[in-house]
């Protein structure tokens, strides 16, 4: 992703000090391109004809064939053996989990000191955008919901299923690797640094932000993206072979139909409005963003997926500064999908359990949902996780219902989190109609961007 690795210096143009440091933009900017490699290539990490190879099998047929070969052996492979991927896939989400504060402070903070005295703005207008989205999905969520589940739900009940981590295979070695800082303190640790960086003269600070940046995206580059089809062949084998999603999906597959129609209205809406904002024909934009969507749907993690969401926006056109800003902070802050699968399945479960459904309560917990998918940390699982409390707190949810729901929700997270992912390439859209010419940074659209393995 050799794109995102680069600075995108700052075309300040003022007198002053600004424009000093201007005349030092091309070196930085070289020197974060980092050296060309002996054959010429330009590129760090091999030849261009190790390139063409991954091109012809990128990362999206890699992924494809991932989860097939996942439930195929699934159905024959020893739990000795899947317990070798599962121990795997342990060790990977705890590194993922390490990783993600750092992804955010590491991406983030470059970003928003680029867009110089802009990034204010900026900030709370994606900030705001991205809330309004989510809200939105919710209250739409409700309302089908509530038209439409007491119907196709009537006369149906259920008991309290397992949480399926309760029963999912047990790696042979497990290990702790507790991040750095969390998520929210690595968000707000990034806005204050960025912020602060657009105040003073570019220096050796903001060089290492910069740095930190190409660390972060070399890191992903050379460990996530080629690991991320066996992390998922893990997940699937490991899925197929507790049996649980088949439990949860027979039990709620008119639930998860629902959720599935609800998500594809959801995406040719966004980007509806993107492709009135870019004026392109926002089916192409949609299809554009279709790995993506499929990194997603496999790994159920925002934070996987940045680097491949970052580059399909950029090939809708978005500006790299506003690209590199706008999806790692809506990676975290946007789950439009997560609240409108919650919302969903929040709602079933009180008409399967014989809750009352009232609205205020309900109305309230939407809106407090879109604050709480703020926090929630983007791995799979996450945006559950973090609105368990508000199940209980708001809606009465009990133990054995907010294990009904973890259940449920785990079992299909993918669909949530591709859908969240396909958003945030929406939203930067909608962002670099509202900011063009009004941000310090280099606001041009790359020609011909480049991401290596998609």
């Amino acid at each position: 992703m050799n794109t995102a690795a680069r600075s995108v210096a700052p075309d300040r143009t003022d007198e002053g000090p600004e424009a000093d440091s201007a005349q030092d933009a091309p070196d930085a900017q070289s020197r974060q391109e980092g050296p060309e490699t002996p054959d010429g290539s330009g590129t760090p990490d091999g030849s261009g004809a190790a390139a063409g190879r991954r091109s012809r099998f990128g990362l999206l047929p890699r992924i494809v064939l991932a989860i097939a070969l996942g439930i195929l052996l699934g159905l024959v492979l020893p739990e000795s053996i899947a317990r070798v991927f599962t121990t795997f896939n342990s060790l990977f989400s705890g590194f993922l989990g390490f990783l993600i504060p750092l992804i955010i402070v590491g991406l983030v903070t470059p970003a928003i000191a680029e867009l110089g005295h802009g990034a204010g703005k900026m900030l709370a207008a994606t900030a705001g955008i991205a809330y309004l989205s989510t809200v939105l999905c919710g209250v739409f969520a409700l309302t089908l919901s509530l038209l439409l589940l007491p119907r196709m739900l009537q006369g149906q009940s259920i008991a309290s299923l397992e949480n399926p981590e309760d029963s999912a295979i047990a790696p042979y070695v497990e290990l702790d690797i507790p991040p750095v800082f969390d998520v929210m303190t690595a968000l707000i640790l990034a806005f204050c640094l960025g912020i602060g960086l657009t105040l003073v003269r570019r220096g050796a600070l903001q060089e290492s932000f910069e740095q930190l940046r190409t660390i972060v995206v070399r890191i992903i580059e050379a460990i996530i993206i080629p690991l991320l089809p066996l992390y998922i062949f893990g997940m699937f084998l490991g899925l197929t072979l507790n049996g649980q999603i088949w439990t949860v999906i027979g039990t709620f597959l008119t639930v998860i139909l629902l959720v599935l129609a609800m998500t594809v209205v959801v995406l040719l809406a966004q980007y509806a409005v993107a492709g009135w904002a870019m004026g392109r024909n926002p089916l192409k934009m949609l299809w554009t963003m279709i790995p993506a969507y499929a990194t997603a749907l496999g790994t159920s993690s925002s934070a996987a997926t940045i680097p491949v969401t970052t580059e399909c926006a950029k090939r809708n056109g978005i500006p790299d500064a506003i690209a590199d800003f706008v999806v790692p902070l809506c990676a975290t802050i946007h789950l439009a999908g997560s609240t409108l699968k919650i919302t969903t399945f929040a709602v079933a479960i009180m008409i399967v359990t014989g809750m009352p459904l009232t609205i205020g309560p309900l109305i309230g917990f939407v809106l407090m949902l879109g604050v709480v998918m703020i926090a929630a940390p983007g791995v799979p699982g996450g945006a559950i996780m973090a609105a368990a409390g508000v199940l209980s707190s708001i809606l009465g949810f009990d133990e054995a219902a907010v294990g009904l729901m973890i259940a449920a929700y785990i079992a299909i997270d993918s669909f949530g989190t591709a859908t969240n992912v396909t958003g945030d390439g929406a939203i930067a859209a909608l962002m670099a109609r509202l900011s063009k010419g009004r941000v310090s940074g280099d606001l041009r659209t790359p020609e011909h961007p480049q991401v290596q393995g998609v």
